[in-house]
């Protein structure tokens, strides 16, 4: 793929990673605005999560022979339409709705746009064209909720949801200009497409991701209360710190992907998954200044984000002859964990407040990693067709090279 056609999935990507995690920028203003805690508010990740995670295999199966150029934007129109909906949602129960409406997109968009491309780029750069793809939800991080934060102390929510719509607009333009057409895969009837969750090592992989992603996400989404008690720290300088940590998730995604591509997924997967705990569990102890918290939350990010495209590379390589699908049972784990974070980081920062919460995240991560040494070994037999063993080029989509 050219450079263009791999940035503009990364811009669609941008687009719903800030539709998914801006609300971590906007607790403050939810809050106030409102009149809800912020344990209600951060809710408002447990529902676009986990319709994410429904929708993506339903979705995914409901359009699986759609021409993949028009797919994505379609979702990303989608995801437009729930951004605007939520700016103009006159109450809470609404806004809910408004975000169901926007996973809805984001469950179509980020698992078509990873498997496109994966399958456009050859072997040896597979975990770095998906690191592409994901280096869009990371840039999400860096800018998306840190100025989301900052223009919501300006203009509100409301307008910050706004600018999101707006940008997915843009981004589904975008789309549709630069990048080629793409064939459907060949149509799998829905009940095939979970038959790659019957081999243990994708079952184990999943798992990983959901423990990953609830540590990650059950931290994250409360870390305005965790600076204000560590710190003492509010208001600006924490959009700051949100964009220490989207740099550190930068660079940890770049880093991914090449591990991924020289060292395979799991001795990357095992290293970053450390790294990840151990910066959670000393978060509370070194985050108690400004210096400390950047260099907190920037291993935290770092480490964090190094872990995506090994995991997708490792899935890949176990289903060559399907990996949209597999992709999507990924991206549901991803939304699990990241929905059930707004309930667990909710009751643990209710029970223990907010100290507890990195304490508590790295306690999951530490058990993916002992899920990954233990469940993730090499053995023969580990690829999983779910085609015709005979058809080597099943997964592989036909290109028009011309608009």
């Amino acid at each position: 793929m050219s450079s263009s056609r791999t940035s503009v999935l990364a811009m669609g990507a941008f687009a719903v990673g800030t539709s998914g995690y801006v609300v971590a920028g906007l607790l403050s203003a939810l809050t106030a605005e409102l009149s809800v805690s912020a344990s209600a508010a951060a809710q408002l990740v447990t529902v676009f999560s986990l319709a994410y995670a429904i929708g993506s295999p339903v979705l995914s199966a409901a359009s699986g022979r759609w021409e993949r150029r028009r797919l994505l934007v379609a979702a990303l129109a989608v995801t437009a339409l729930g951004n605007a909906l939520a700016a103009l949602a006159p109450n809470y129960g609404l806004l809910l709705v408004a975000r169901v409406v926007t996973a809805a997109g984001a469950a179509v968009f980020t698992p078509v746009a990873s498997a496109v491309a994966a399958e456009l780029a050859p072997p040896e750069r597979r975990g770095r064209a998906v690191a592409v793809v994901f280096g869009g939800l990371t840039i999400a991080l860096i800018l998306g909720v840190p100025v989301g934060n900052l223009i919501s102390l300006q203009v509100g929510y409301r307008g910050v949801f706004l600018l999101v719509a707006l940008f997915a607009l843009a981004a589904a333009v975008a789309v549709r200009m630069l990048l080629p057409t793409v064939s459907a895969p060949p149509a799998v009837p829905f009940i095939r497409r979970f038959d790659a969750a019957r081999s243990p090592r994708v079952l184990v992989s999943l798992f990983v991701t959901v423990l990953a992603v609830l540590g990650t996400f059950a931290a994250y989404t409360f870390i305005s209360p965790i600076l204000a008690a560590t710190a003492g720290l509010h208001g600006t300088i924490v959009s700051v710190l949100l964009f220490c940590y989207g740099i550190g998730g930068a660079i940890g995604n770049v880093v991914g992907g090449r591990a991924a591509d020289r060292w395979g997924s799991r001795k990357p997967l095992m290293v970053v998954l450390a790294g990840a705990g151990l910066s959670l569990a000393v978060l509370p102890l070194v985050a108690t200044s400004v210096p400390g918290a950047v260099i907190a939350l920037f291993v935290w990010g770092l480490c964090g984000w190094a872990f995506n495209p090994p995991m997708q590379h490792g899935l890949i390589g176990l289903t060559p002859a399907a990996p949209a699908l597999v992709l999507s049972l990924n991206a549901s784990a991803i939304y699990l964990g990241a929905g059930l974070s707004g309930i667990a980081g909710g009751l643990v920062l209710t029970a223990g407040g907010p100290n507890l919460l990195p304490e508590f995240a790295a306690v999951l991560t530490v058990i993916a990693l002992l899920a990954v040494f233990v469940g993730l070994r090499q053995r023969a037999g580990d690829v999983i067709s779910q085609s015709d063993p005979g058809n080597t080029s099943a997964s592989c989509p036909s290109v028009n090279l011309t608009r």
